[in-house]
């Protein structure tokens, strides 16, 4: 058993892979020394990383009672105190990272200390074989203990609506932007000052959101008609300019329903936003009034999914871990069809 052992690492959005890693390192040795990024460093890669207090917080209230046996650092550069630690003996890594601390023990012994022994941890494997990493929880693929967002019958068949699901969709699922009907610039030029700074994709559900959009010169990234509104055909969708999205994609799915085409089609939008920065307008034969129950689990954190309500005005959610959680719910109450 080690005395000291050392970790370092971002650790965001502490998860399942973050746990195994600590339960090795912490099955070695007697007390280990956590060395956390410090948020220059990180949020210069990702913004979106939380800030070095909460990313510590959620490893504290993860390791419950362990965490008495854990000293938390900010880590200012690669390496940190490691090459230089008088009184650590071991440290902890995956093989990802393994080459670091061979590289930290050469600096070792180029400076007359002895080598850290190096403990492995294996990766901790998510729904599909891949890692769970940080990088996918933020990029929206996976939660925390490595399971999919969107729930594996949604992708197999055409799903109803329930009448528990219709119920809860009652509640308020946003920030309302309040603007007269028939002037929907006024709502949606407050809803562009608004989300200017996100880091995510701007995704608009509904021929009138979109076209607001248009109108005021901030296309979405991805955008979803079905040439309705109030289900009824809306004779301003025919001004919606398809040349200034990248690319356009076809699905159906009808009113009330979820649908396999519906979520391909959201899924591919995404990724090519994700992958490239391109920019998708979905034609939706149907409607795509539950759209957004696939899109927040779908879309990395960050994102900002923009609707219309009725009478009222704007409606806009950010996704976070919170709302995919409400959704995957959701769409678990969905029926087959």
């Amino acid at each position: 058993m080690h005395d000291v052992g050392l970790i370092g690492g971002t650790f965001d959005r502490f998860h399942a892979g973050h746990m195994a890693l600590m339960a090795t390192g912490l099955s070695e040795c007697s007390s280990i020394e956590v060395w956390l990024t410090a948020d220059s460093m990180a949020q210069s890669k990702d913004p979106r990383v939380n800030p070095w207090g909460v990313r510590v917080m959620e490893m504290k209230e993860a390791l419950r009672g362990d965490a008495e046996r854990v000293d938390f650092h900010v880590l200012e550069d690669s390496h940190g105190p490691a090459p230089s630690h008088l009184d650590a003996t071991a440290i902890v890594c995956t093989d990802e990272t393994r080459s670091e601390c061979e590289e930290i023990n050469l600096l070792r012994e180029r400076g007359g200390l002895p080598p850290l022994h190096i403990i492995v941890s294996d990766h901790s494997l998510a729904w599909d074989d891949e890692p769970i990493s940080s990088s996918r929880i933020r990029a929206g693929e996976i939660d925390r203990e490595g399971r999919p967002w969107v729930p594996r019958q949604i992708r197999e068949s055409k799903m109803v609506m329930t009448p528990q699901v219709e119920a809860e969709l009652k509640e308020p699922f946003g920030q309302l932007f309040a603007g007269p009907e028939d002037d929907p610039l006024v709502a949606m030029s407050q809803v562009i000052a608004h989300i200017e700074s996100g880091s995510g994709p701007v995704i608009a559900v509904g021929d009138v959101t979109v076209r607001t959009l248009q109108d005021l010169g901030r296309p979405a990234d991805i955008a979803l008609i079905d040439g309705l509104t109030k289900r009824e055909p809306w004779e301003g969708a025919v001004g919606i300019d398809a040349s200034l999205y990248d690319g356009t994609l076809s699905c159906s799915s009808p009113a009330g329903c979820l649908t396999p085409s519906l979520l391909e089609a959201c899924e591919e939008a995404i990724e090519s936003w994700k992958n490239s920065g391109h920019t998708s307008l979905i034609d939706i034969d149907g409607e795509e009034d539950l759209a957004p129950l696939v899109l927040h689990p779908l879309a990395p954190l960050g994102a900002a999914v923009l609707y219309g309500q009725p009478d009222k005005g704007v409606v806009v959610r950010w996704c976070g871990e919170d709302a995919k959680q409400r959704c995957r719910k959701l769409l678990s109450e969905f029926a087959p069809a």
